[in-house]
C-alpha cells in the first residue's frame, strides 16, 4: 500500500492521514487482534464524543485505502490493520525515499548526507555497516 499524499507540513501519522484516520490507526495499532467500529468508537469518544457512522465512514476509507482489513463476524464487522505500525512505516519511509531519490537523485543523498551531521553515533554505526553490505554485494 501506498499512501498517496505525504503531508510535509504535519508530524508522525498525520503525514500519511487525516487526524481521525491516524487516530484510528493508533487505536488498531495498540490493541492486539481485531476491533469492531463500537469499540474503536468508544476509545475515541474518550477524547470527544464522535458519531458512529462517522467513525465508519473513515475505517471503511482505510480499507479501501489498503490499511485495514475486514471481515464479516455473524452481523458485526471485525477489523484490524493490514501491517504493524513498525511495518507501515518502514514500507513508507522506503517508498518516499525511492521517490524522493527518483525525482531529485544526488541532491537527496547530499540532503541526507548533511543531515547525518546532526544523527548519533549508533546511525551512523548502521549507515557504515549497510554501506559496507552493499559494496560486498555488489
Amino acid at each position: 500500500m501506498k499512501i498517496q499524499k505525504f503531508k510535509y507540513n504535519e508530524s508522525g501519522l498525520n503525514r500519511f492521514f487525516g487526524p481521525l484516520e491516524a487516530k484510528v490507526m493508533e487505536i488498531l495499532w495498540n490493541q492486539p487482534g481485531e476491533m469492531t467500529i463500537r469499540e474503536v468508537q468508544q476509545q475515541l469518544e474518550a477524547e470527544k464524543p464522535i458519531n458512529f457512522n462517522t467513525v465508519m465512514t473513515v475505517m471503511n476509507r482505510l480499507v479501501d485505502k489498503g490499511c485495514l482489513r475486514k471481515r464479516a463476524d455473524g452481523r458485526v464487522t471485525m477489523y484490524r490493520p493490514v501491517l504493524t505500525k513498525q511495518a507501515f512505516l518502514e514500507q513508507q519511509s522506503r517508498e518516499l525515499t525511492h521517490d524522493l531519490l527518483e525525482e531529485f537523485g544526488s541532491l537527496v543523498v547530499n540532503h541526507m548526507l548533511d543531515a547525518l551531521e546532526e544523527a548519533d553515533e549508533q546511525l551512523l554505526e548502521k549507515l557504515e555497516k549497510r554501506i559496507k553490505e552493499l559494496k560486498k554485494e555488489q
